[in-house]
């Protein structure tokens, strides 16, 4: 069985390469071939495939669907034959007791995702410190899990499964002596060179970012992630961004691979990648600004004309990254999109309608979709179950660019339309 390829990616055979590998007979993804429409890939592109591919082949396991999720996953046969009464993310995580930095942590911090509960039960019965970040970091930063004096095995379980997390745990404040010997991260997708992909909405970037800002990683700190065999790709190294959270090793239910990545980590928090409405709505990234600020940081935010825009790459993408035809035109006034109504609140001075939205299409793949192209609204006003969206922006201009970007692009196999809103004529 393979995973899902890619035309223009530079595919690279790492057969021969010095990651160390439990099995080399697993399924693999490669970095090859599909598509000729296409001179390249976007990471988005990358997700979308791959979740598809796990809910084709029924690779996904709960929670499902996948989309949109950090993919918990099944096993494969010959990983059965190793841990016969584990699913597929268990066996993977099992592999981390091969780790000979596992062997030696106190304190490691395991994301929340449901493929990494494997890892989260190995911590709690080897008693290491074991801290799981706040869903979205909206409470604070970690918690620490604490089973019950003398938990069983069953109660262990329990601790490590997301309810577990959220009744047997107690805060660490930003003032917590707090040192990670080892960070364990879920992802979409993962190359051989440690390059990762995750769902898109940058939190476990943002989560490496300020623990380094606290002081309880340094760039030696190890991190790990859990995919299956299908997950592992190739990609160019041009679509990571220098917030891009990389990983030094990657397990599978099939293989142990050490990538040997030499990209640099997160240095800290990128105060200008961070919105205002990011801020706002995380209180313990407003401690770290004012702790950074007093200490002599520039902690100056993102430009506040694009508040939709958070932790995730705003770069423009290149342009092999987004489909779109080669000399496509602006749509007419006599488009249907051009018959929308502009929104007429303080500061937006243009309005763009996006037309053709596919029915299951999310407002966060759009605005993801908008981050990478570098053309953010002020406002988005979101009309689903019309199949089309209305993006405000501050004067014509920065409109008519977002037109001109947003020409030929796709969500899922659908080409969406794009034109200025028509101005309401006064009565």
């Amino acid at each position: 069985m393979r995973g899902p390829t890619w035309t223009g990616a530079g595919h690279r055979d790492h057969r021969g390469g010095a990651g160390t590998h439990l099995d080399r007979s697993g399924p693999r993804a490669t970095g090859t071939t599909r598509g000729p429409t296409r001179t390249g890939i976007s990471k988005q592109d990358i997700r979308e495939q791959i979740w598809d591919y796990m809910e084709s082949q029924n690779l996904a396991d709960f929670p499902r669907p996948v989309h949109h999720r950090i993919p918990n996953f099944k096993g494969s046969a010959r990983a059965a034959e190793h841990f016969p009464r584990l699913q597929g993310s268990h066996r993977a995580c099992q592999n981390i007791r091969d780790l000979e930095v596992f062997a030696r942590t106190q304190e490691v911090k395991v994301d929340p995702d449901k493929p990494l509960e494997g890892v989260r039960l190995l911590a709690l019965q080897s008693k290491k410190t074991l801290l799981v970040p706040t869903p979205r970091l909206r409470t604070g930063l970690f918690n620490r899990i604490t089973p019950p004096p003398g938990a069983n095995k069953d109660m262990l379980r329990k601790c490590a499964t997301s309810q577990g997390v959220r009744s047997f745990s107690v805060p660490v404040g930003l003032d917590a002596s707090v040192l990670v010997d080892l960070v364990v991260v879920g992802s979409v997708a993962v190359s051989e060179k440690g390059w990762r992909i995750g769902k898109g909405e940058g939190y476990a970037d943002l989560e490496y970012a300020m623990m380094v800002s606290m002081g309880a990683v340094h760039e030696g700190t190890p991190v790990v992630t859990i995919v299956h065999d299908c997950q592992v790709v190739d990609f160019p190294e041009a679509l990571l961004g220098d917030h891009d959270l990389t990983v030094d090793y990657i397990l599978t239910p099939t293989r142990l691979i050490s990538t040997g990545c030499r990209r640099p980590k997160p240095a800290g928090i990128t105060w200008s990648k961070i919105s205002r409405e990011m801020l706002e709505k995380i209180p313990v990234l407003r401690s770290l600004r004012e702790r950074e600020k007093r200490a002599g940081k520039d902690v100056s935010l993102q430009a506040e004309h694009k508040p939709l825009l958070g932790p995730a790459s705003q770069r423009p993408a290149a342009p092999s990254t987004v489909r779109r035809p080669q000399d496509a035109s602006r749509p007419g006034a006599d488009s249907p999109e051009a018959a929308c109504s502009p929104l007429g609140g303080e500061g937006v001075l243009a309005t763009v309608c996006v037309g053709n939205l596919p029915r299951d299409a999310r407002v966060s793949d759009l605005k993801r979709a908008l981050r990478e192209l570098g053309v953010a609204p002020l406002q988005l006003t979101w009309r689903g179950l019309r199949h089309r969206a209305l993006l405000h922006y501050q004067d014509l201009a920065a409109a008519q660019r977002a037109v001109s970007c947003l020409q030929g692009l796709h969500l899922g196999a659908s080409a969406l339309t794009v034109a200025l809103a028509r101005p309401q004529k006064d009565k």
